[in-house]
């Protein structure tokens, strides 16, 4: 069954890392109701979701994607590039436990979940503030038996890879192209963001829409017109915090081992 697994808005949102965005107000209520909305369109998409306790004492703690990363095989548990988020890969872990074998990269590492980028067998890792070089080749020999092949990316003027780059479906990439070493993505079709709108890369394909914010009209109109169906969504107060869509949840089939 096509699980989501989420969690609450933390009541610290407001002292959220930041690093390519400007820190404004953030209203702590509007916040959590667009974070409604968004579980409950995964739930009209097909997916079970799996909603977590807040965590108080971690302010970025609802963006489950980035410390873990889940195949059909297992769940890899990352330690994230910034310290004091850390502590959020401990709860997450033992919820995925239920899920997946688990496998972990360690120190010197890092990485961060928003940095993957997976194409069937192929996992594009972002080489980021988030992401080391390390954390790239740890997680390349922990799923090179599992046959996936894993690549750097160099990441520029973002915060992860997939805030500049994100997989509509099939070979079909949604991109802010100078954001990242595109070079490495041959053989696929692109539909370029607005140039007014900078920050649109980032999309959620599930259930045969792309969920996608409300905020970028004119890249919106460019991905319909490449025949793919978009479920609008007001994340605006979210997007604060630096949030795109892919990193609020952790999506997988719960079949698994």
């Amino acid at each position: 069954m096509l699980t989501a697994i989420t969690r609450q808005v933390s009541p610290a949102l407001t002292k959220c890392e930041l690093t390519f965005v400007e820190r404004r107000p953030i209203d702590l209520e509007k916040a959590r109701a667009q974070h409604r909305g968004y579980e409950e369109l995964l739930e009209e998409l097909g997916a079970r979701v799996i909603s977590l306790p807040a965590e108080p004492e971690l302010p970025d703690s609802m963006f489950v994607e980035d410390p873990a990363l889940v195949l059909d095989e297992l769940a890899v548990i990352f330690p994230l590039g910034t310290e004091s988020r850390r502590p959020e890969a401990v709860s997450l872990a033992a919820a995925l436990a239920k899920y997946r074998k688990l496998e972990y990269v360690k120190s010197p590492g890092s990485m961060e979940g928003g940095d993957l980028l997976r194409v069937g067998r192929r996992i594009f890792a972002g080489l980021s503030s988030r992401t080391n070089e390390e954390g790239v080749r740890q997680l390349a020999a922990l799923l090179g038996p599992y046959g996936y092949e894993v690549s750097g990316v160099a990441v520029t003027g973002c915060l992860h890879l997939k805030s500049a780059v994100t997989l509509l479906g099939g070979k079909t990439l949604l991109a802010n192209r100078g954001w990242f070493e595109s070079g490495i993505f041959s053989g696929f079709a692109w539909v370029d963001v607005d140039p007014g709108e900078a920050h649109a890369g980032n999309a959620l394909a599930i259930g045969g829409k792309v969920i996608f914010p409300a905020s970028f009209p004119r890249t919106r109109a460019r991905i319909e017109a490449a025949g793919f169906s978009v479920a609008p969504l007001d994340i605006g107060e979210l997007q604060k915090a630096e949030s795109g869509l892919t990193c609020s949840s952790l999506i997988f089939e719960a079949g698994g081992n």
